[in-house]
C-alpha cells in the first residue's frame, strides 16, 4: 500500500507535464490564425506568429522551414517580429551584423598570432642568447678541467707519453 501512494506524485506531475505539453504544441496554430483581420501588431504580439502585408493575414511561422515559403507570403511582404521591418531586410540586416562580427573575430585573432609571432622572435633571440652564454661558460669549465686533469698528471709524472700505449 506504501508503494502506490508514494508512485501517486509521480503519475499526477507525469500527467500533468503531458497534458501542458499538448496544450503548447497545439495553441500556437490556433492562436495565429484566430487574429486574422486584426491589425500587425496584434499579430506580432505572439513570437510565433508571421503577418502577411500582401493577404493581411496572420500565420502560424512555419517553423520546418527557416524562411517562410513564398507561396505562404512574399519576403517583402513578410513581417516578424516588427511591423515596420520587412522580413528580407531583416535577414540581410541580420547577415551584416553576423559578417561583421566574425570579420571582428579574424581581425582580432590575425592580430594575436603577430603580436605573439613578434614576442616569440623577441624569445627565441633570448633563448639563443642564454644558450650562447651556457655553452660558453661549459667551455670555460672544460678546459679548466682539462689543465687540473693536466696539473695532476704533470704532478705525479703521467704528462709524458704512455709506455703502454705500444701494447694496445
Amino acid at each position: 500500500m506504501m508503494d502506490l501512494r508514494s508512485l501517486i506524485p509521480v503519475v499526477l506531475l507525469l500527467l500533468f507535464g503531458v497534458a501542458t505539453v499538448c496544450a503548447q504544441t497545439a495553441a500556437p496554430g490556433k492562436v495565429c490564425e484566430a487574429k486574422n483581420g486584426t491589425s500587425c501588431e496584434e499579430c506580432l504580439d505572439n513570437v510565433t506568429c508571421l503577418w502577411c502585408i500582401k493577404t493581411k493575414s496572420c500565420v502560424t511561422y512555419p517553423v520546418s522551414t527557416i524562411l517562410p515559403p513564398h507561396a505562404l507570403c512574399p519576403l517583402n511582404d513578410a513581417r516578424w517580429g516588427l511591423c515596420w521591418m520587412n522580413f528580407q531586410a531583416l535577414i540581410i540586416t541580420f547577415a551584416v551584423i553576423g559578417g561583421i562580427i566574425i570579420i571582428a573575430f579574424l581581425v582580432c585573432l590575425f592580430r594575436c598570432c603577430k603580436c605573439q609571432n613578434v614576442g616569440s622572435k623577441r624569445f627565441d633571440d633570448k633563448m639563443e642568447r642564454q644558450a650562447n652564454k651556457t655553452r660558453t661558460k661549459q667551455e670555460e669549465r672544460k678546459t679548466e678541467m682539462k689543465q687540473r686533469h693536466d696539473d695532476i698528471r704533470k704532478k705525479y709524472g703521467l704528462s709524458g707519453p704512455n709506455p703502454y700505449s705500444k701494447f694496445a
